[in-house]
C-alpha cells in the first residue's frame, strides 16, 4: 500500500484542493481517491490533517431538487418541534434537553 504525499500547511501544489475549496468552486470530489494529505499547524483547534483532492477529477454539485428540498424542510420543522408542548421551538431542540427550553425549566406546563 503506497502512502499519500503530504504537505505542509499551505504549501500544497495547484491543482488540489480541500472538500471546502472544491465546495466553494462548485464541485465535489465524485467518487475520487485522496490525492494528498494537508498537515495543519498543532497550535490550532480542529484535525491535524485535511484530505486534498485533485480538481480535474472533481465533478459539478448535484443541484437541489424539489423532493430534497421539502424532505430537507421537514427533517428541519421536525427538529425544531417540541415532543412535550407540539409547538415549533424556533430553533433546533437540544438534544441534551429533548424538549424545549421553556417545556424543560417548567415541566408543569406540559402536564
Amino acid at each position: 500500500m503506497a502512502t499519500l504525499p503530504a504537505y505542509r500547511w499551505r504549501l500544497a501544489p495547484e491543482g488540489l484542493a480541500t472538500r471546502r475549496q472544491l465546495r466553494a468552486m462548485g464541485l465535489r470530489p465524485g467518487g475520487q481517491d485522496v490525492a494528498a494529505v494537508l498537515a495543519r499547524p498543532r497550535r490550532r483547534r480542529g484535525p491535524l490533517v485535511a484530505y486534498l483532492y485533485r480538481i480535474e477529477l472533481a465533478r459539478p454539485v448535484r443541484p437541489m431538487t424539489a423532493g430534497r428540498t421539502a424532505a430537507l424542510a421537514k427533517a428541519m420543522r421536525a427538529r425544531r418541534t417540541c415532543p412535550a408542548c407540539r409547538r415549533d421551538a424556533g430553533y433546533c431542540i437540544p438534544r441534551s434537553l429533548g424538549v424545549c427550553v421553556t417545556c424543560h425549566d417548567n415541566p408543569s406546563l406540559t402536564s
